[in-house]
């Protein structure tokens, strides 16, 4: 009698996992409610134990798999981007956003002057790679952020913190392109010797941006149209099908890109504009969910490969001076900027100190990094993706183990109380099955 093979099919053991992580993304926010700990460790936590397996041989390593790294990172981060701003109850409006110009404005740019000289005088790195290193670690992240940020469409009121963290990380993922590309624009310019300060300023900060944000909002206006005022028989929201916002995500994002503008800051864009044309329809609700549904699933995937990263060598380039200049970037470059550029905005201290200190770093970077070195040749991608990696890690660690107590204690001095049986989950840690 022929004996089978005992060993189990690799296509039944990712279907098993993919069964177990999908358990994980519908249960683990609630099991982690009020715990001291995010669901980003976690995710961490089970990649470095997967791959540390005797039978594991992948090196999820970014610089091996350079496209993939750059096309997974980007797909996150525009699943994000349209969550958040579908789920913004704060109309539009310069004064009413007041604190996130300040953010924008201010606290992003010092915070990319402080790491190109701390990169360029600290550590040693040329001031093209310091410039890049800077564009990557400046701004905040839209996926690694939703425990800071407001709740699902008309859960409540939004406030300041919340909101301030939430539009910041929108918006900043597009503004911080600019200086990615004069990086690269430097790069180049170094070897050809062309000029590149007219093309930069005219072509990656007024082109590029402007038409981002004017084909972000013509193709928010379209999909607000079909989803809400259309002939009644024909609304896409008649049909209850929150998808809707992954394909205004899609077209959004594809769209621009195929004029070279900013795809990221039009997908914040179409998402404001979507949620403009009815602001108050439960189908904002719907679209909410579905995406956050795939942003957390893919999040939860691409940090398990992070966490298998981390096992297989990723941070093995990194020097102690690194590791100081990391720290540097969460303790004092972030929070200094946040609370200057909150000089004289009229907001508690506490209010203050979180929105300076919650500058979350991590998949944005990831993107923004594999993007610099997959076009251009630097010769140093160990050492940034370490330092990078690193900053992402002790910002998932020092962010995630305060979040929850900081969250809450802003909530009862405000006089919400965090523990009543209809107070809304923290933000982020939400889906259908919390509700």
């Amino acid at each position: 009698m022929e004996i089978k093979d005992l060993a189990p099919d690799p296509y039944i053991l990712i279907l098993t996992g993919a069964g177990v992580l999908i358990a994980l993304v519908a249960w683990l926010p609630l099991a982690l409610k009020r715990v001291p700990l995010s669901l980003p460790i976690i995710c961490i936590g089970i990649g470095a134990a997967i791959f540390s397996l005797p039978m594991v041989t992948l090196r999820p390593l970014p610089l091996d798999y350079p496209e993939i790294t750059e096309r997974f990172t980007e797909f996150v981060v525009i699943i994000a981007l349209m969550g958040a701003g579908l789920k913004l109850d704060r109309p539009f409006g310069w004064k009413r956003w007041s604190v996130t110009w300040r953010l924008l404005a201010i606290t992003m740019p010092l915070g990319i002057l402080a790491i190109t000289l701390l990169g360029g005088g600290l550590l040693g790195l040329p001031w093209v790679a310091a410039l890049l290193l800077a564009a990557t670690l400046a701004p905040t992240d839209p996926v690694l952020a939703s425990d800071v940020q407001v709740g699902p469409p008309k859960s409540g009121e939004e406030d300041e913190v919340r909101f301030g963290l939430t539009s910041e990380a929108g918006l900043n993922d597009g503004l911080a392109f600019p200086f990615v590309h004069l990086a690269i624009v430097l790069g180049l310019a170094a070897t050809t010797g062309e000029p590149w300060l007219g093309e930069w300023v005219l072509y990656n900060v007024l082109w590029e941006i402007v038409g981002g944000v004017a084909a972000g909002w013509l193709i928010g206006k379209a999909f607000g149209w079909l989803t809400f005022h259309v002939p009644a028989d024909t609304k896409l929201a008649k049909t209850g099908d929150g998808l809707i916002a992954i394909s205004a995500t899609f077209v959004s994002y594809g769209l621009t890109e195929v004029i070279h503008c900013y795809g990221f800051l039009a997908v914040f864009i179409t998402a404001l504009t979507l949620r403009r044309s009815h602001r108050n329809h439960d189908f904002n609700r719907q679209m909410h969910d579905i995406t956050e549904q795939i942003e957390r699933l893919a999040m939860m995937v691409l940090l398990l490969l992070f966490g298998g990263a981390m096992v297989s060598g990723l941070l093995s380039a990194l020097q102690w001076v690194d590791i100081a200049a990391a720290l540097f970037i969460l303790l004092v470059v972030r929070p200094a900027g946040g609370l200057i550029a909150l000089i004289g905005f009229k907001a508690s201290k506490t209010e203050k100190l979180t929105l300076a200190f919650f500058g979350i770093r991590g998949v944005g970077s990831f993107y923004y990094l594999a993007y610099g070195l997959n076009h251009m040749e630097l010769g140093m991608g160990e050492r940034l993706w370490a330092i990078v990696g690193l900053v992402a890690l002790l910002s998932i660690l020092l962010h995630g183990l305060s979040v929850t107590q900081a969250m809450r204690s802003l909530d009862r001095e405000q006089g919400r109380d965090p523990d009543a049986e209809d107070a809304t989950p923290p933000p982020g840690l939400q889906g259908p099955a919390a509700n």
